[in-house]
């Protein structure tokens, strides 16, 4: 049975708890960082230089210093679009830690990025801009380095968070998927850059000059055009391929902060991440230029510029009622739909009142430009003088362009946004409750809500944190557990609950919408369970695997399988993982969901890096123990084994029964016993394998033996000794792709596998 343990009605989404969880140190706000860079070569810059000309990513080797933390052998490049040049002593740096050294890292992180400020003489335009962005979506953290470079001070910079693969197992709890960095190599005023319309046709590959494929899997062309062509030619469906909802956080941002450098204006600077449900996650980037400080763009009425007057009341719904130079179907084809469009001024609202209306964000202003003041007044490399530094927070002040104060246009902005139609008018949503206080999964769950002047409210849920909504409508009836029929409050059921309800309320009219929590679907509003002992097992594992089944970083780790036993969905949300009976809390599981009856393999690594489901501790080999505990620190689950095998793994036959060796069965029902696990000696792995890669074969038969490769005719084309209980690796690029058979010759036994040798795709 499951237990209630918790009830939450107020729950910050991942965001909130990756920057509660990550390391202040490196992006601590109150912490000017001291980073120091190391070159051999006197002709550093030079070469830096050539190799930003040059645009092919070349990176100059280098020694590091982060905080008095030594790290060796570090890759060194210029970055950025316009803000670096060969004519500049402080140019940007994109610095990766891990460049020589795989696993060198400063508390988490292997990259830095760091910018040098061009565009603002505040100076707190990136870092105050990251810090309201991150109330409403993933985004990067962003603070101050002073920068060395051979011990000469280069300057100050913002130290901005890489969106890497390590931001991206923070945020959605895998990396491996389609990363997209929507970017052209050369910005085209007169062009469409990555605006994700259908322009360039039907072939995946044509896009390759709009887009950077980040991830390693070229089909990842193939799923970005899937999502350009639903976008432009089946908008109905896209909630199926897109995250619209953060879509929509991105483009009330950009257009409240009046960020043009994005894709508001020329269409860039944004990421896209599918995440593991099959959608699409835009990421911001690159708000060095927001509060006015860019005011360029191809759309609508100011398609040639506006002025510092013209940001101000900049119309977020240009590219709705006016009209689009240049295809902009991320704004237009989604501000078609009318719920849509009332969401993203919902948001607006939202980010208006939490941070403008209240001047809260000029308090936080202030406060970073406290912090550096001295660090900008020794930076003898900056570019505009010391005395605009203050006086751009509230004044507009003249270089190259006019820079407007930040204080000045925001007020004035605020002003604009808070009457805009749509903004004002928006129902009154409150006491949104479920009906009962312990949750009972498996049944209906009936939630209210006081509503006044809606024509229409819904109820999002889901079981699945991070996972798309599912929506039901609320109604004032008197048949939805909502008192009397018409007295404002509104009620909906959800079916068939898991231990885990995530949810929130979205209520309109003609005029305006609004959701509660006001961040949805950021924040939402959560009911949550333990699983109790025989809810959720442990069901099988290999504490010895070398070839049974590879994580997503090819790695053959070891692994513990659980199970869900009943008929709706567990989280995992609350529960811990140990190999150590004296420590029940040795590692927190994650807020991850097994499917009704399914299974979820935790990897045994010791590499948390590598994702949500990377255990802290390994299993023995030797034998030892595994236990599942709740909160509290009580058994769910737990199991003692003895030495294990290369071949086998050991769990409950059948499924949650008696414990025994089997062949092994990750992510499945537990197998009959297999005749090959009395039989097998020879195993080779992987199999297929690639031309690019290597086969491993084991032997387990405690003798030296001779391995022998020969084709289908029986040609032996290869031929290998082989110590006993040792895994020979065989490299196969040299021999062409097709069917081939393994044979090794022992003492007294000999055994022969086929291998195939595929051509890598």
């Amino acid at each position: 049975m499951i237990r209630s343990w918790l009830i939450i009605f107020y729950t910050l989404g991942a965001g909130l708890w990756y920057s509660l969880q990550a390391q202040e140190s490196l992006y601590d706000q109150a912490t000017v960082q001291e980073i120091r860079i190391y070159f051999e070569e006197d002709d550093w810059d030079a070469i830096l230089d050539d190799y930003y000309t040059n645009g092919e990513g070349e990176r100059l080797t280098g020694q590091l210093s982060i905080n008095g933390v030594e790290l060796k052998d570090v890759g060194v490049r210029y970055k950025g679009y316009s803000s670096a040049s060969v004519d500049r002593v402080k140019n940007p740096f994109n610095i990766d830690l891990d460049y020589v050294h795989a696993d060198q890292e400063y508390n988490g992180y292997d990259k830095l990025k760091l910018s040098n400020v061009i565009h603002d003489p505040s100076f707190v335009r990136e870092a105050l801009s990251y810090e309201i962005a991150r109330q409403y979506m993933p985004a990067s953290q962003a603070n101050f380095a002073r920068v060395y470079v051979n011990d000469e001070y280069i300057g100050l910079y913002t130290n901005v968070e890489s969106v890497d693969k390590g931001f991206l197992r923070q945020q959605f709890g895998s990396k491996y998927n389609a990363f997209i960095k929507c970017n052209p190599a050369t910005v085209d005023l007169n062009g469409e850059n990555s605006n994700l319309s259908n322009s360039p046709g039907t072939n995946p590959y044509d896009y390759q000059e709009f887009y950077t494929l980040k991830s390693n899997d070229s089909t990842h062309w193939e799923q970005l055009y899937h999502l350009i062509d639903t976008l432009n030619e089946y908008p109905d469906d896209i909630e199926t391929i897109l995250n619209v909802d953060r879509t929509l956080w991105m483009h009330a941002l950009n257009y409240t902060l009046v960020n043009l450098d994005s894709y508001i204006g020329y269409a860039q600077n944004y990421y896209l991440y599918r995440t593991d449900d099959g959608r699409f996650q835009p990421i911001l980037w690159d708000m060095n230029q927001s509060f006015g400080s860019y005011r360029l763009t191809d759309a609508s009425d100011y398609w040639q510029g506006f002025s510092v007057y013209e940001a101000a009341i900049l119309d977020p719904l240009a590219h709705y009622k006016s009209v689009s130079v240049y295809p902009r179907p991320l704004l237009r084809n989604l501000f078609e739909n009318d719920t849509y469009r009332r969401m993203y001024l919902a948001h607006i609202r939202t980010i208006v009142q939490e941070n403008f209306s209240d001047e809260s964000y000029k308090a936080q202003a202030s406060y970073l430009q406290s912090v550096i003041d001295e660090d900008v007044k020794a930076d003898l490399n900056k570019f505009y003088d010391y005395s605009l530094f203050a006086l751009n927070l509230d004044t507009a002040v003249t270089d190259l362009i006019d820079y407007p104060g930040i204080f000045s246009l925001m007020d004035a902005r605020t002003a604009y946004l808070s009457t805009y139609p749509g903004i004002e008018g928006a129902p009154a949503i409150s006491d949104v409750r479920p009906k009962e206080e312990v949750l009972d999964p498996g049944t209906d769950v009936w939630i209210s809500a006081t509503v006044k002047s809606a024509s229409s409210v819904f109820l999002a849920y889901r079981f699945l944190h991070n996972g798309p909504f599912s929506y039901v409508t609320m109604l004032d009836d008197g048949t939805q557990e909502d008192a009397q029929a018409g007295d404002g409050i509104y009620g909906a059921s959800i079916p068939s609950t898991a231990n885990l309800i995530e949810y929130y309320v979205y209520a309109e009219n003609d005029s305006a919408g609004r959701f509660s929590p006001e961040r949805a679907a950021y924040e939402y509003y959560e009911l949550n369970t333990e699983a109790e002992p025989g809810d959720l097992v442990i069901n099988e594992l290999m504490a010895r695997n070398s070839f049974t089944i590879a994580d997503e970083s090819d790695d053959y780790d070891d692994w513990i399988e659980l199970h869900n036993t009943r008929d709706f969905p567990l989280s995992l949300e609350g529960l811990f993982l140990s190999n150590n009976a004296e420590q029940e809390h040795l590692w927190a599981l994650p807020n991850y969901t097994i499917p009704a009856n399914g299974f979820v393999l935790i990897w045994a690594d010791e590499d948390t890096a590598q994702g949500v489901l990377h255990a802290n501790f390994k299993l023995d080999g030797g034998g030892g123990y595994i236990g599942l505990y709740s909160s509290a620190g009580e058994v769910i689950d737990s199991k003692t084994f003895d030495e294990q095998s290369i071949t086998k793994s050991y769990g409950r036959y059948p499924s949650n029964n008696e414990w025994g060796f089997m062949w092994p069965s990750p992510n499945a029902s537990n197998n009959e016993s297999d005749p090959r696990l009395e039989t097998q000696s020879l195993f080779i792995y992987p199999n297929p394998v690639s031309t690019e890669t290597e086969a491993q074969i084991q032997f387990l038969r405690d003798t030296t033996f001779t391995i022998q490769l020969f084709t289908q005719s029986g040609q032996i084309v290869g031929e290998w000794d082989s110590e006993a209980s040792t895994t020979y690796t065989l490299p196969v690029s040299n021999y062409q792709t097709g069917l081939y058979f393994i044979r090794a010759v022992g003492e007294e036994y000999w055994e022969t596998q086929k291998l195939l040798i595929i051509q890598e795709p």
